[in-house]
């Protein structure tokens, strides 16, 4: 239609359209609510869709509340922040016995990885989110060359996460000392 113009009975169409969008909506609330009562549990309004923020007309994710960090007794805080925190991804045969760009031969089994900018020869702890396993990698490698990524681990690196069924993983990664032999503690 030129000019604007609507058809006759075309904005009783969208309002009606609007209620029917709302009313869905309750229905699928009143729906889930019947389902817990159902079971005879008791759901708070927020323990349905704690971090739904219900606008007129609209329906829009925010951030969760950031949880305070574990401490003990003392209000000391508990393990040490990671270095990076991101997504972890794996390679293996297609670049074995290549040349890294630290001169070395890549072996899929050995416990090395690929990051963007730490020295060759760095000691990493890489933490697994998902189930708190840790692997101590040396960087050998640059990369990933993909972004959201923070490390490109070994095979064998990827197998002591638990990771090479799922390709990428959250990890955390903690810049080891020359003394230091173990992770530091979750």
């Amino acid at each position: 239609m030129a000019g604007g113009t609507q058809p006759p009975g075309a904005h009783r169409g969208a309002a009606l359209r609007g209620l029917l969008r709302r009313a869905v909506g309750l229905w699928l609330l009143c729906s889930a609510c019947a389902a817990v009562q159902a079971q005879g549990l008791q759901a708070e309004p927020d323990a349905l869709a704690p971090n739904l923020l219900s606008v007129p007309g609209e329906a829009m994710l925010i951030d969760p509340p950031v949880k305070p960090e574990p401490t003990a007794a003392d209000g000391a805080p508990l393990g040490l922040p990671a270095d990076e925190v991101g997504l972890a991804s794996w390679y293996g045969a297609q670049f074995h016995r290549r040349r890294t760009a630290s001169g070395e031969l890549f072996d899929m089994r050995a416990l090395t990885a690929a990051h963007p900018t730490l020295p060759f020869g760095s000691r990493v702890c890489v933490r697994s989110q998902a189930t708190g396993r840790t692997v101590i990698v040396r960087i050998n490698d640059r990369g990933p060359h993909t972004r959201n990524r923070v490390i490109d681990l070994s095979r064998g690196a990827a197998e002591a996460l638990g990771m090479v069924g799922l390709g990428l993983k959250p990890v955390e990664l903690f810049a080891l000392q020359e003394d230091d032999k173990d992770c530091p503690a979750p």
